[in-house]
């Protein structure tokens, strides 16, 4: 069971951290909506796909197989640096859905409108640098576990001898 949590962990994680990494590089390469909107509707549909189909799935299975394994292995109980995980990986959950996942889908609805006829081009891309600054930020959180998970510092209140705080 423990393999098994933490295969769906490393997974997660690797979904996670690489399509922020994509959605970064699709972001530099999105074009003006006044000079592409063909290019810009269907880039912005691409970056759309990827938050709903690939990192919301990543983040849950991480968040969740994160869990599982907290609750699993006794060893993570008393453990610092996993309660800190799960902490961050709440802040990742909320913040990705807040600031990143929330936002593009309102952009690829408006880019829909848009091509429909019913929204005016001033519209668009108003929340794109936004969203690159929050995504630059939720990829250090998740960084910042891979850390956590790898170094595994001793986190917490250090336990003291009787005889050591008398001598003081």
């Amino acid at each position: 069971m423990r393999k098994a949590l933490k295969f769906c962990h490393t997974l997660g994680g690797v979904g996670l951290l690489g399509t922020l990494l994509t959605l970064i590089i699709v972001f530099v390469m999105l074009p003006e909506p006044s000079q592409d909107i063909d290019g810009y509707a269907a880039l912005t549909e691409l970056v759309d796909r990827l938050a709903r189909w690939v990192l919301l799935p990543s983040l849950t299975l991480t968040l969740i197989s994160g869990l599982l394994s907290i609750g699993a292995v006794t060893a993570f109980h008393g453990a610092g640096w996993a309660w800190l995980k799960l902490a961050t990986g709440v802040v990742m959950f909320e913040g990705t859905l807040l600031a990143v996942q929330g936002p593009i889908q309102r952009e690829a609805s408006l880019t829909r409108q848009y091509l429909s006829g019913d929204v005016e081009a001033a519209a668009l891309a108003t929340s794109f640098e936004t969203i690159n600054y929050s995504i630059l930020l939720l990829g250090s959180v998740a960084i910042a576990n891979v850390v956590l998970g790898i170094w595994r510092p001793r986190l917490g209140r250090r336990r003291f001898d009787s005889a050591q705080v008398s001598e003081k």
